[in-house]
């Protein structure tokens, strides 16, 4: 949005400014087309440079480098490492029922793998939720049933018992700053993985990332 705030700036002020310098180039007694043409291309020039000079700093930096995307929503972390310290940096982690939901689902599914591969697996959760193809809340995703499976092993098991009490804190703050908008960039928009041991027949589904013992597709 600033991006574009900046090149419709940059515009009006072109417009602005270079109104009277084609006025002038117009009446121009030259009869030489080339030479008429050149003080054309001189004013726009002119006119351009002087349109870019009167930005702001902030709007001169959004038009070199762009607008930076996230998916943090207001009140998410603004900056995601994925270390153990970051983590420890994050207030106590409480939650509804969807959080609770996404804890289990990254501690029974991820915790042996890196802090990276367990992100990526509350990536999946939550792309599915945004996807029309799944259901609209992490429960429903996480405890789906099709063809008499789980979408998630450790569903079908009934075994939900966290006894692992570092773990089950590591999930816990992952969890939180996921649904608290933390970017989703390990995956690339995946909504199923998959142990490198096994060999689903998937179809035509894309892999876009191989994480620790995961692969991951869209």
């Amino acid at each position: 949005m600033c991006l574009h705030l900046s090149r419709t700036v940059a515009a009006a002020a072109m417009i602005v400014l270079t109104g009277a310098a084609f006025a002038d180039v117009t009446v121009s007694q030259s009869n030489d087309p080339s030479t008429l043409f050149g003080e054309q291309f001189a004013s726009l020039f002119g006119a351009e440079h002087a349109a870019v000079n009167a930005l702001a700093e902030s709007q001169l930096s959004a038009v070199a480098n762009g607008v930076a995307r996230s998916r943090v929503q207001p009140g998410g972390p603004a900056v995601l490492e994925y270390t153990d310290a970051w983590l420890a940096t994050l207030p106590e982690p409480t939650g509804d029922a969807q959080w609770e939901c996404l804890r289990k689902a990254v501690y029974f599914e991820a915790r042996g793998e890196t802090l990276p591969g367990q992100f990526a697996v509350a990536e999946v959760i939550l792309n599915r939720v945004d996807s029309p193809d799944f259901p609209s809340t992490v429960c429903s995703v996480v405890n789906a049933r099709g063809s008499g499976a789980c979408a998630f092993s450790y569903v079908c098991s009934g075994y939900e018992h966290m006894g692992d009490a570092e773990a089950r804190d590591r999930a816990g703050r992952i969890a939180r700053a996921m649904l608290d908008g933390a970017p989703r960039t390990l995956t690339t928009g995946a909504t199923y993985f998959h142990a490198n041991y096994v060999r689903p027949n998937w179809g035509r589904r894309v892999q876009t990332a191989a994480i620790g013992a995961h692969i991951f597709y869209r």
